[in-house]
């Protein structure tokens, strides 16, 4: 595309490139946050206190911290693969595009989550029930996959 002149989805090259730092910074962002979850988490050595009398409660906590921690993993997970569903859709000349409707998503949406697929509008059927979104990656429900969308 050249500079200036805008896409299909309005935005100029410039404004795109600018959505595609912000994509790769909350990447970065996002990996370190995964990396150092399994890291505090899958990967405690065990210590010496596990020769000590273990009480059922504090067996019980820590699985409950295991698995809040592995939610959040999961959580970001699924944002690394938005992320790079929009680096993608990017490369692929669709970025701000959306994907239910085929309108532009406006830019102060785009500002606010880079990674949406949805404009605000497509968004909030999906979350009313009103129409269904098919998954993108298989291990993705389609029933909450794009939550997060439907903050703006």
């Amino acid at each position: 595309m050249e500079k200036g002149r805008k896409s299909k989805s309005g935005l100029t090259a410039s404004e795109i490139n600018k959505f595609k730092e912000a994509l790769l910074a909350k990447r970065d962002e996002t990996l370190r946050n995964v990396i150092s979850m399994e890291d505090e988490t899958l990967r405690k050595p065990s210590t010496e206190l596990s020769k000590l009398p273990i009480h059922l409660a504090d067996v019980e906590t820590d699985n409950f911290g295991m698995e809040c921690t592995l939610g959040l993993m999961y959580g970001e997970k699924q944002l690394l693969k938005e992320i790079d569903a929009a680096l993608q859709r990017i490369e692929d000349g669709t970025y701000g595009i959306c994907e239910g409707s085929g309108k532009p998503i406006p830019k102060k949406r785009l500002e606010a989550l880079p990674w949406t697929r949805y404009c605000v509008e497509y968004a909030s059927s999906l979350e009313k029930g009103l129409i269904k979104a098919a998954a993108v990656e298989e291990d993705i429900p389609p029933d909450d996959s794009y939550s997060s969308d439907d903050e703006t």
